[in-house]
């Protein structure tokens, strides 16, 4: 599997263009390794042959986050104790189980800050404890990553602090060309699924990842490394990426504006979103397409085929693709399970075999776009777990497929200097991305 690099790439779109062409001259030489079409970017030590580059990519919008000086408290005495929270767990429960009393409890949730932290706590969080004859002297509690509330024992109270330690961010890159499945190529590439699942949810809009990869589609990526202590602790965003589907290309920008709004642009700063997402289910397959004169499979008459079927395991997640109101949710006739979304006054979508409703959707409960609304089934008339699909505009059906999408608004135009100042920066880094893929998968 190619090795993975961290292309740092400075904010001067100058250096850039040198190590573009630096790059270049790289393939010409031969510097890259001639290994699988999924990779990431060359080796570091060949690049610094030719060019010394910047020690940072720096992010736009990436807010700094400085750790304050640690309070100085004297030593408390007692020994460090680790509650880990159960399911079903509270405060309470926890400190009975570590022999404290409730009055050691009513000191602490007295803290109001202590207090807003403790107010849900998760299965498998842990507060570290330190105990002294069955008082509590100090008490550590990460509820965020890098960030930690700290309470020290002041007589009969609790002096309390925020502690955080900064998170460093690095960028790194992938690119690939598909040769299987997405995620085996993102894989191979480097890539976790976490990652790869955010890639299809930004282009989500303008590919249909069930039915429109292809052989020889490729993508480029620049994501966001978080490090705490050194250590690389979870993936980030995606910053920048570039997806080219049977031949047309797509890119999307992440910007954060001065409103701190945050979202995927194209390069000319129209919106990745549309209205409605293109399929209800994340890569399923498809297993009878929208057509009017279609056989039914189980009543074995010509019967209108007024939607698309995906095939997915029975439970498999299914997303409302447009954020609306929900005005139907129980049984309808042959479609078993059925949810009916309304969307404005023009468009409606159908959900229908579902095995079960996910919680809280009733009718008249508002939806957004991407909510689970329920869970690929078998009910009504069905020869097997699937979801079938509708899309309707102004009461008549469409080819979920093929139908146009409405547009979500572009970004605002006293932002569009300011995007386009960033996104020509990171366009060029996944234009350099691309060239490099491209040169070793022609040179195998």
């Amino acid at each position: 599997m190619p090795k993975t690099i961290n292309m740092m790439v400075g904010k001067n779109l100058h250096w850039l263009l040198v190590l573009s062409g630096a790059i270049i001259l790289g393939i010409a030489i031969g510097i890259l390794p001639d290994d699988a079409e999924a990779t990431r970017a060359p080796d570091s030590a060949a690049l610094q042959t030719i060019i010394e580059p910047p020690t940072s990519l720096e992010i736009p919008n990436r807010p700094s986050n400085e750790a304050p000086q640690l309070t100085t408290t004297p030593e408390q005495t007692g020994e460090w104790q680790t509650a880990t929270v159960k399911s079903g767990d509270n405060l309470s429960l926890l400190f009975n189980r570590n022999n404290l009393s409730p009055q050691e409890l009513y000191k602490v949730t007295s803290n109001k800050i202590a207090a807003n932290h403790f107010k849900r706590l998760f299965p498998g969080n842990e507060i570290k404890l330190r105990i002294d004859e069955n008082k509590l002297t100090e008490l550590s509690y990460e509820f965020d990553l890098g960030k930690s509330l700290h309470m020290v024992r002041n007589e009969d109270s609790f002096d309390t602090e925020i502690i955080e330690r900064p998170l460093e961010y690095r960028t790194a890159q992938a690119t690939a060309t598909i040769n299987d499945s997405l995620f085996l190529s993102a894989q191979a590439a480097g890539l976790s699924d976490k990652l790869t699942m955010e890639l299809a949810g930004i282009f989500g809009w303008d590919i249909d990842f069930a039915l429109d990869i292809r052989q020889g589609d490729d993508f480029a990526v620049i994501y966001e490394e978080v490090f705490l202590d050194g250590e690389k602790v979870r993936d980030g965003n995606i910053v920048a990426a570039a997806f080219t589907n049977r031949g047309k290309a797509f890119q999307a920008i992440r910007y954060t504006d001065s409103n701190n709004r945050t979202d995927y642009y194209s390069a000319d700063g129209h919106s990745m979103r549309k209205a409605f997402l293109r399929t209800p289910v994340d890569f399923s397959r498809i297993s009878s397409r929208f057509n009017l004169k279609r056989k039914h499979p189980v009543l074995n008459k010509i019967r209108a085929h007024k939607g698309v079927d995906y095939a997915a395991s029975r439970g498999t997640p299914i997303k409302a693709t447009g954020d609306g109101k929900i005005i139907h949710r129980g049984k309808k006739g042959g479609y078993g399970n059925t949810v009916i979304i309304q969307h404005g006054s023009s468009y409606s979508t159908l959900y229908a075999h579902l095995s079960n409703y996910a919680r809280g959707i009733r009718t008249g409960s508002r939806v957004k776009q991407g909510q689970i609304i329920g869970y690929v089934g078998s009910s009504g008339l069905a020869t097997g777990p699937h979801l079938h699909y509708e899309f309707r505009v102004n009461g008549s059906v469409r080819n979920p497929l093929t139908v146009k999408l409405p547009d979500a608004q572009p970004l605002s135009k006293k932002f569009l200097a300011d995007f386009k100042l960033q996104a020509n920066q990171l366009m060029v880094s996944l234009n350099l991305l691309n060239q490099t893929n491209l040169a070793l998968a022609s040179n195998p």
